[in-house]
């Protein structure tokens, strides 16, 4: 993967000092080194094979800080699946698991084998580029790696951790018409991890709870839905 100075084109110049002039918000963007970071990533892995996999075990390979990102990224996409039931029972899990390991305070994300050697086909992920690109780009005018307390202190990491597993149990919950409410979300708590961004997280952070205050503290769903998995536990331990 290229550097952000290559992508920008201007060496080793500051790029808080480009961009300063009549060109506009076009060159402002195209010189920041975080600019191309979430769609960059997205091109790396799409390219290729339609009919290939794309694993879950290799979309976070050598992206250091980032990787819970691009995991939790990939882990949402099935939450859009317009069949109902069917998308929730797939990311749900997959969220789940991300929240724990960020709650524990791991430092990189962690797969079972059986996990790791699944993921979407390449053509699904082209499909879903192609709809966020739009959106991507009007997100990258506002977002910049800053604030990384927020992102990287432990604490921070562990209240990211814990809405995560929250969001994703109620991904997985028959919940009407909210697959695609709790899919944006988390995609807005992956952004905030993909481009390094402590205030996007912030805003995450609030939408993230409003929703676990809504549709699971005030209607029941989250109490419902650890009374089962305790009685469930209590049957398989005997």
């Amino acid at each position: 993967m290229t550097s952000a100075a290559d992508r920008g084109g201007h060496g080793g110049r500051d790029p808080r000092h480009e961009g300063r002039d009549d060109d506009g918000d076009d060159r402002r963007r195209s010189e920041r080194p975080h600019e191309a970071g979430t769609r960059a990533l997205l091109d790396a892995i799409v390219a290729g094979d339609p009919d290939e996999v794309v694993k879950f075990g290799d979309v976070f390979n050598g992206l250091g800080n980032r990787s819970f990102g691009m995991l939790l990224f990939v882990s949402t996409l099935p939450a859009f699946i317009p069949i109902p039931g069917v998308g929730g029972a797939i990311s749900g899990p997959l969220v789940v698991l991300v929240g724990l390991q960020l709650l524990i305070g791991l430092r990189r994300p962690w797969l079972p084998g059986f996990i790791a050697r699944r993921g979407p086909h390449r053509g699904a992920m082209v499909k879903f580029r192609n709809l966020l690109a739009p959106w991507l780009t009007r997100l990258e005018r506002f977002v910049s790696p800053r604030a990384p307390a927020l992102l990287d202190h432990r604490a921070a990491n562990a209240f990211t951790g814990l809405l995560l597993v929250l969001l994703g149990i109620l991904l997985s919950l028959p919940i009407p018409f909210t697959n695609f409410l709790f899919g944006a979300l988390l995609l807005l708590f992956a952004f905030a991890l993909l481009e390094r961004d402590g205030k996007l997280m912030a805003i995450a952070w609030v939408a993230g709870s409003v929703a676990v205050v809504v549709f699971g503290v005030l209607s029941g769903s989250l109490a419902k839905a650890a009374a089962e998995w305790i009685a469930l536990a209590r049957a398989k331990l005997g």
